[in-house]
């Protein structure tokens, strides 16, 4: 453990948790208004959840593109620091007088030493869960994140590692590897703080009669993106995790877990269009393939009206308002056997599927935020009172779309920088 040590210049600045899409937005726009910025991020890449989707809606294309733009604002503005591997563990203080404390985690590579080379992964004897693809795959110890990684640098899971084992340094030409590398903490003097953790998917495995981790041929919307990615691990081949079989049938099932006094019971508002998106995944590399959406509401509204209405425009696609009842395998053939209420219709169904797709809720990640943000009744960041400040950014505040966490971070932004002009210049 180091010493402390301040790492701010003389101003007091912003400091942004989470390097998802709402943090990075956040940052970038605060320090493009003039603020320092400390970007701190607990995972060893920044992107969040967006780094690892296949595709936003409604135009179909890939988050890449608008990451690497940003990532690009980074390295050119000398006003962002960027911690990855980092936690708040403090803050203390008053709005434009914020004492920060933030703990760094040993990465064991230098990023400014890394050229990519992958000598040390190929070194490495030893294999880790990947957890970029929720475990679907692994990777050695030493690891790029993945293939847009930011830092481009590759990190080592010491926890992975084999006792005593250097081989990785050994292999290093350049010296990046750091094996000695210990925890640090660092004080930053920050005007304001915005709180940008996003989310986490829903635990599907709480909700008993939807199956997941009992059957293998059920994942949930956030596997079916990393299914449907290129860089994820089938090479973007959405298969049967079973059997690695192509797919002729697949159902989603929509407010899994989501809109249930026993789960969450507030909407999570963009599962409706993802799972429309996931839809077009499967008729893309699957052009007769049966596609069944068990709905309560279809909540699609404003620009989001033209998508519903080309996506459910396929013969091939049916949509069903009820409530999925039980979920079973068949055991012969082990397609997936949902049972369900055909509210519009007045009757009972049941569909086989080689595929089921849980589009779980989203979950505030608020979970060990320091003290002082105000969090409403679901557990979300409230801005309206609480201490003066404190902001949330994203789907850490509310649920919502890729480009709605975009402006809302946008917002938070202005207030942080309002803080900072009030604290620096009276």
């Amino acid at each position: 453990m180091t010493e402390q040590q301040a790492i701010t210049p003389e101003d007091k600045g912003v400091l942004v948790i989470g390097g998802g899409m709402a943090g990075l937005t956040a940052a970038l726009e605060a320090a493009e208004a003039g603020c320092e910025v400390l970007l701190v991020e607990k995972s060893p890449y920044l992107g969040g959840r967006v780094a690892r989707t296949n595709q936003y809606f409604p135009k179909l294309c890939p988050p890449t593109c608008g990451l690497e733009i940003n990532f690009r604002r980074i390295k050119d503005n000398p006003r962002i620091r960027v911690l990855t591997m980092a936690e708040v563990e403090r803050i203390e203080g008053n709005a434009g007088d914020y004492d920060v404390t933030v703990k760094v985690s040993p990465r064991y590579v230098r990023e400014d030493a890394c050229t990519l080379c992958d000598d040390c992964a190929k070194a490495c004897p030893s294999e880790r869960k990947d957890e970029f693809n929720f475990g679907l795959s692994k990777t050695k110890a030493v690891y790029l994140p993945h293939n847009m990684a930011f830092p481009a640098s590759y990190v080592i899971d010491r926890d992975a590692c084999p006792s005593g084992c250097t081989a990785c340094a050994e292999a290093c030409k350049y010296g990046a590897v750091d094996l000695d590398q210990k925890e640090e903490r660092h004080t930053f003097k920050a005007a304001s703080v915005v709180a940008a953790t996003g989310w986490a998917p829903y635990d599907a495995s709480k909700i008993d009669n939807l199956g997941f981790g009992k059957y293998e041929n059920i994942v949930t919307n956030v596997i079916m993106e990393r299914l449907a990615a290129p860089n994820g691990p089938t090479g973007g081949k959405i298969i049967r995790p079973s059997d690695g079989h192509e797919i002729r049938s697949v159902v989603f099932v929509q407010c899994a877990g989501s809109r249930d006094e026993n789960h969450l019971p507030y909407c999570s508002a963009v599962c409706c269009a993802a799972s429309l998106k996931q839809a077009t995944y499967v008729r893309e590399q699957y052009p007769d393939a049966q596609i069944t959406i068990f709905y309560i509401d279809i909540r699609t509204p404003a620009r989001l009206e033209d998508f519903y209405n080309k996506v459910t425009d396929d013969e091939n696609l049916e949509l069903i308002k009820g409530k999925v009842a039980m979920v079973e395998e068949d055991p012969a053939t082990r397609d997936i056997l949902v049972t369900a209420e055909d509210a519009l219709n007045g009757r009972k169904i049941t569909r086989a599927a080689n595929l089921l797709v849980l589009a779980t809720g989203i979950v505030p990640q608020t979970e060990g935020l320091p003290e002082g943000f105000e969090l409403d009744e679901f557990r979300f960041v409230a801005n309206a009172g609480g201490k003066k400040g404190l902001i949330g950014a994203g789907c850490v505040r509310r649920p919502e779309e890729v480009s709605a966490t975009v402006q809302d971070a946008t917002g938070a932004a202005l207030k942080a920088f309002q803080c900072v002009r009030r604290a620096n210049h009276g």
